[in-house]
C-alpha cells in the first residue's frame, strides 16, 4: 500500500492518556466515523503483547473503513502484524533502514523540523513527512516549534506529501493555510473531546478548506 495524499487529510494519532474509562477501539472508531482519514498507533509506555493485541484490533478497525494503519517507532510490531506502515522520528530508525526491514510496499513517515532534516528524509525513502510542532502542544514534552515559514519551506523544498502535526485546533487550523500541507496531525483536538466524532468531523471540514491537495 503506498502513500496517497488524500489519505493525509485527517492524520489521528492515539493517546491513550485521553480514554477515560473507554477503549482505543471505541474513541477511534468513533474518530473514523467523523472522517478520519489515516491512523498511527502511538504506544509509549505499553508491553509488547498487549500492544500487539491492541495493534491488531485497530488494524482490522481501520481495514473495515479503508484507512491506513500505521504504526507510531516500532518497526517489529508493524512488521508482526503486517502494519500499512511505520513513521519514525529523527532519534529512531533511520528511514533507509527502516524500508530495507519494511521492503518496498510499505508506508514510511518521518517527523522533521527543517528542511535540512525533510529533505535527507525524503532522500532515503520517506512517503511523507510530519512537521512540527506547528503550535505549543502538550502531547509531546521534546516537540520543537517550527516558524510557519519552515513549515513553507519544507514543503516546497520536497516533492513527498508534508502533514503539519503539534497543537492544531479548529481554532488555529487556518493559519496554516497556504502552507502547501496536505494535511493535518491531531492528537488531543479528536480524542480529548467530548464529542470524538464531531470533533473529528469538524477538523475534517477545516483541513479540506486549507489543505494542499
Amino acid at each position: 500500500m503506498k502513500c496517497d495524499k488524500k489519505d493525509l487529510l485527517l492524520y489521528a494519532v492515539t493517546d491513550r492518556h485521553w480514554l477515560n474509562g473507554r477503549s482505543l477501539n471505541e474513541v477511534v472508531k468513533e474518530s473514523l466515523d467523523g472522517g478520519v482519514t489515516f491512523v498511527q498507533l502511538r504506544e509509549k509506555e505499553l508491553d509488547d503483547e498487549n500492544f500487539l493485541k491492541e495493534a491488531k484490533e485497530l488494524q482490522s478497525l481501520c481495514g473495515e473503513y479503508h484507512v491506513p494503519f500505521v504504526i507510531n517507532d516500532n518497526v517489529d510490531i508493524a512488521m508482526k502484524i503486517n502494519a500499512d506502515g511505520v513513521h519514525v522520528g529523527q532519534s529512531d530508525m533511520e528511514a533507509g533502514d527502516v524500508r530495507s526491514k519494511l521492503g518496498p510496499d510499505k508506508i514510511i513517515g518521518v517527523s522533521a523540523a527543517t528542511v535540512e532534516q525533510a529533505v535527507l528524509a525524503e532522500k532515503r525513502g520517506a512517503d511523507y513527512l510530519g512537521v512540527g510542532a506547528v503550535f505549543p502542544t502538550g502531547s509531546k514534552d521534546d516537540a520543537v516549534d517550527v516558524s510557519h515559514e519552515t513549515l513553507k519551506a519544507i514543503c516546497e523544498a520536497v516533492s513527498i506529501p508534508v502533514i503539519a502535526i503539534g497543537g492544531i485546533s479548529k481554532k488555529n487550523i487556518h493559519e496554516l493555510s497556504g502552507s502547501g500541507i496536505c494535511g493535518v496531525a491531531v492528537i488531543s483536538s479528536i480524542y480529548a473531546a467530548g464529542d470524538i466524532k464531531k470533533a473529528a468531523q469538524e477538523l475534517r471540514t477545516a483541513a479540506e478548506d486549507i489543505a494542499d491537495v
